[in-house]
């Protein structure tokens, strides 16, 4: 009996200047590397989307809050809440690793917002509010707190926070009873290096934290001793050449569905840069980086499959698609692009028949 293809959709979120839908679904063909549009979801601004770790809800930015919503299974979403978060809109948001805490960083206001996840998957009230304060090195864009990202490391102890603002990421460690923060170390990056996004390795031992303004990636190991988070850095690689006016950006940052590669875009250089994984010594090699076609890279992915990836252009208000082979270091435009106004994140989601 022929093994079952596996089938998947692509969440996107966007920005609805003009279009009242900040969520569109797509169906992933996987063979020819393309998506096909299926659904769209009527919310505001849908700055970042997340889906829980049990894969039964997504829950989105929106303006002045976040909302939730059931996955169905078709891949279709079913509205469930809205719950204010006190604050600016935010531009990131996940949940902890028993889906139990929802949060939310706030960009414009410098916020860490923290709140409670109803059983259901619906959004409860606020836990815990936390404002960075201080002055940041570069006084042109840098010279207060920007929470850019609120990731929890995999062992649920510690909720990592960059301030772009601040050059550094603040290690919370997270009360999971009562859903509160306490500062208990900070990772600091170079002065005016804006760290942007966080991703950890799938056994949880490594740190990877792309710096938007110097276009670094910094690879720290970690683990726990005497109930204390212990970060050592061991690698920076560039995700780009930052010269003398440069204008460019590091911006997103992804792991294969496997975690043996990872990809960051690159704005003004308008590239994608991949790098293949050593797990066992949590190292990255860089295999290519290479043009996406379009302005503004502002996320890309591997598709499930490592076969082919996707760029999200918030500037040319399209998405272009590319085949791969990652063990060539090849990276070919596969067909046209397909619109889709001011692209913020795209997910890709499994189909469970």
């Amino acid at each position: 009996m022929a093994k079952a293809k596996e089938k998947y959709v692509a969440y996107i979120s966007t920005y609805t200047q003009g279009d009242s839908h900040g969520i569109k679904i797509s169906d992933v063909d996987m063979e020819n590397g393309v998506f096909k549009e299926k659904d769209k979801v009527k919310i505001t601004n849908s700055s970042y989307i997340a889906i829980s770790h049990h894969r039964k809800y997504l829950y989105s930015i929106t303006d002045f809050g976040v909302e939730s919503y059931v996955i169905q299974k078709d891949g279709g979403l079913e509205f469930l809440n809205f719950a204010p978060i006190q604050g600016m809109r935010g531009c990131y948001v996940s949940t902890d690793y028993t889906d139990s805490y929802l949060f939310v960083a706030g960009y414009h206001d410098g916020k860490l917002t923290v709140l409670k996840l109803n059983e259901d998957g619906s959004i409860g009230e606020i836990t815990d509010a936390v404002f960075h304060k201080g002055l940041g090195s570069l006084a042109e864009r840098n010279f207060r707190p920007h929470i850019n990202c609120a990731r929890m490391t995999h062992d649920n102890k510690y909720l990592l926070v960059a301030d772009q603002g601040m050059d550094h990421v603040k290690a919370y460690a997270f009360d999971l009873e009562r859903g509160t923060c306490t500062l208990a170390d900070i990772i600091r990056s170079e002065l005016e290096s804006a760290p942007r996004h966080i991703k950890i390795s799938k056994d949880g031992r490594f740190i990877y934290i792309v710096h938007e303004f110097n276009c670094m990636i910094d690879v720290y190991s970690y683990e726990e001793k005497d109930g204390n988070p212990y970060f050592d850095k061991i690698q920076s690689i560039d995700t780009c050449k930052v010269g003398k006016g440069s204008s460019n950006a590091a911006c997103a940052l992804s792991f294969s569905a496997d975690y043996n590669y990872l990809l960051s875009t690159n704005v003004g250089d308008n590239s994608i840069v991949t790098y293949k994984v050593d797990q066992t010594t949590g190292l990255l090699e860089k295999i290519f980086c290479l043009p996406v076609s379009g302005d503004y890279p502002k996320d890309a992915d591997f598709f499930p499959n490592n076969k082919f990836l996707v760029s999200l252009n918030h500037e040319t208000n399209d998405m272009t698609f590319f085949r791969i082979n990652l063990e060539e270091g090849t990276m070919i435009m596969n067909g046209p692009a397909m619109h889709v106004d001011v692209p913020n994140c795209v997910i890709f989601h499994k189909i469970e028949e």
